[in-house]
């Protein structure tokens, strides 16, 4: 690309998806915890023509180059845009653009999104002379304006003044806010297509993202609005409609031209999409999800974390444990990535009891969403305060009678059922002997599959299940 010679290093769509590990990288900006810095946003505002002073990047704070090899920081990234066709409906798109074209960096890693902004630069690309925002914000610009002719004008700011960082990111959680809260009166019924987003398929090449009116995008940064305005001003870039088709199953969320479009986009890895469900056929997840629902079998229950809770859940696992469970594109039966947004949805996992099937959730959660929890189950819903271990959990739900034990109730009756002489492998005194080449087992949500097993047992018990 001639637009980048005077960049020193590669910038091209080959370095999407690569991954700087700890031990290659010069600086960490935002993050996870407990490495992770907790102050970090992107944002980007629609301003008029006059506001805007063109090409100008400006740096509130430390630069790159004046921080310690190995260090973790905050960072604040706020772009400016202007153009007589850009409305305030599409700051959301080309805020998760930075994302993309950040990518295209060679020796940057860029993930997630809004207030999960984390963002590696390698060694590398460093020695090489990366080593300034001034750099990073011209890739930036020359990308938008490339990529997005209705940008006409740009400025950028990067800030990583800690006290300033903190600041405007609480400006910024107000707008995301009220950008979400526009989107919250549409339903699935009111529209005739969906939407895809495909950004994240460098890291999940067979992920799918399906956007609809009542499941938001899992990263949480692009609803159906954001989706449908993207399509159009870019009819060849990540997002592009999907006609629904046949409604196959309204309560799990399944449409003819969802999955017909998720096989083609996967190139046929995922043939069914259940948006509703946490099993079955759920969601695919790619890895900038905002949060993980869980599975609890032991306690027939559903769990909800997010990305910043850095703590145990009430399952023993952190998030990033369960995250290498859930993302990289695969349909993981028991783990789901989602959207803060999408708890608030009317039909969030309503093929799995919904709201009456969640039992924990850490505190900052359970407030941020209250007003989308049914007012009937939220003290019912345990929290870090309320239980740190399974047996915990178990006591707590008791004592507050949540639905989820009208479930052990179901379950206790079904194992109590005499089972016939025709289900017994073999006599109790006798020690019975299962070979076979492959034995399929549900474990927690997860499908395991045993190949070329022998099993010996002293006895065998087969119940029925629902």
């Amino acid at each position: 690309m001639s637009a980048f010679k005077e960049i020193p290093v590669d910038v091209g769509v080959i370095y999407t998806g690569e991954n700087i590990r700890y031990q290659d990288m010069r600086i960490q900006f935002g993050g996870p915890p407990p490495r992770g810095a907790k102050h970090k946003f992107e944002l980007v505002q629609v301003k008029d023509q006059e506001e805007i002073e063109d090409g100008k990047i400006t740096i509130l704070g430390p630069d790159i180059n004046d921080f310690e090899e190995g260090s973790t920081r905050p960072l604040g990234i706020y772009i400016e845009v202007a153009g007589p066709e850009l409305e305030k409906d599409l700051e959301g798109v080309i805020e998760r653009r930075v994302h993309e074209y950040t990518n295209y960096i060679e020796g940057t890693m860029h993930l997630n999104q809004r207030y999960d902004l984390y963002v590696r630069i390698s060694k590398a690309s460093y020695e090489k002379g990366f080593n300034s925002f001034k750099i990073w914000g011209r890739v930036l610009e020359l990308l938008y304006k490339a990529e997005l002719p209705i940008v006409e004008k740009i400025q950028i700011t990067f800030i990583t003044d800690p006290v300033k960082v903190e600041e405007m990111k609480e400006e910024a959680l107000k707008i995301y806010e009220e950008r979400d809260a526009r989107a919250r009166g549409l339903r699935d019924e009111d529209v005739d297509a969906f939407y895809g987003c495909v950004l994240c398929q460098s890291f999940a090449p067979t992920h799918v993202c399906v956007v609809a009116p009542d499941r938001y995008c899992s990263c949480g940064a692009v609803s159906w609005f954001d989706a449908r305005a993207s399509s159009r001003i870019d009819p060849k870039g990540p997002n592009f409609k999907i006609e629904k088709g046949e409604c196959l199953d309204a309560i799990k969320g399944e449409w003819s031209g969802v999955n017909e479009v998720v096989a083609s986009k996967s190139l046929g890895e995922v043939n069914r999409v259940w948006l509703y469900s946490m099993f079955g056929y759920p969601h695919t997840s790619c890895g900038c999800f905002e949060g993980i629902a869980y599975y609890i079998p032991e306690v027939e229950g559903i769990g909800i974390v997010h990305r910043d809770f850095s703590e145990l859940c009430v399952n023993g696992l952190s998030f990033a444990t369960m995250s290498d469970h859930t993302g990289g594109g695969r349909q993981s039966r028991g783990f789901n990535g989602i959207s803060i947004e999408y708890l608030r949805s009317p039909k969030f996992f309503q093929a799995d009891g919904g709201w009456n099937r969640v039992v924990w959730m850490p505190r900052e959660i359970k407030e941020r969403v209250r007003d989308g929890i049914p007012e009937e189950i939220i003290d019912k819903i345990a929290t870090e305060d309320d239980a740190r271990t399974i047996e915990e959990l178990r006591s707590f739900l008791e004592n507050v009678e949540h639905p989820v034990i009208e479930l052990w109730k179901a379950k206790e009756e079904i194992e109590e059922e005499p089972i016939g002489a025709e289900a017994q492998l073999a006599a109790p005194s006798q020690q019975g002997v299962i070979s076979m080449p492959t034995l399929p087992l549900s474990v927690g949500g997860l499908r395991i599959i045993l190949k070329n097993v022998r099993i010996y047992a002293e006895k065998a018990i087969i119940r029925r299940e629902k």
